[in-house]
């Protein structure tokens, strides 16, 4: 098991609490791909390189208030970190909440993130 593959995604954790796109963008490699693999109420799709990932977080950060983000576990194995967690968010523009339950799979490689894939599923709770 690799801490500083964990500490690298929880570096990148800690820049999408504070907001931090930048931070956020300096976790990934230049040719990083996150793919959503979306749920009931939020589309699929797929971002690549810095620009694309900037596009995701900032998407996510101008549509919600993040009510809360929870990783809750960390499974680390093979230059892969596996976090299964759970958020509850607010829609900005209809006010709704919605809650998630998430598996995501990060690869690491060089101390960046190369690869995240996000599997979710989302229920509105009001």
């Amino acid at each position: 098991m690799n801490s500083s593959e964990k500490e690298v995604v929880e570096k990148m954790f800690a820049a999408f609490a504070k907001g931090d796109v930048e931070g956020f963008a300096e976790t990934v490699s230049d040719n990083t791909v996150w793919i959503y693999q979306g749920t009931q109420v939020i589309p699929k799709g797929i971002f690549k390189g810095k620009d694309g990932v900037r596009k995701f977080v900032n998407n996510i950060l101008d549509n919600t208030e993040i009510i809360s983000f929870e990783p809750l576990e960390y499974i680390i194995e093979n230059h892969k970190v596996v976090v299964l967690g759970r958020e509850h968010q607010k829609v900005k523009s209809t006010g709704k909440e919605l809650k998630q339950k998430w598996v995501q799979v990060y690869t690491v490689e060089n101390e960046l993130i190369a690869r995240m894939e996000e599997f979710a599923t989302s229920e509105i709770v009001n």
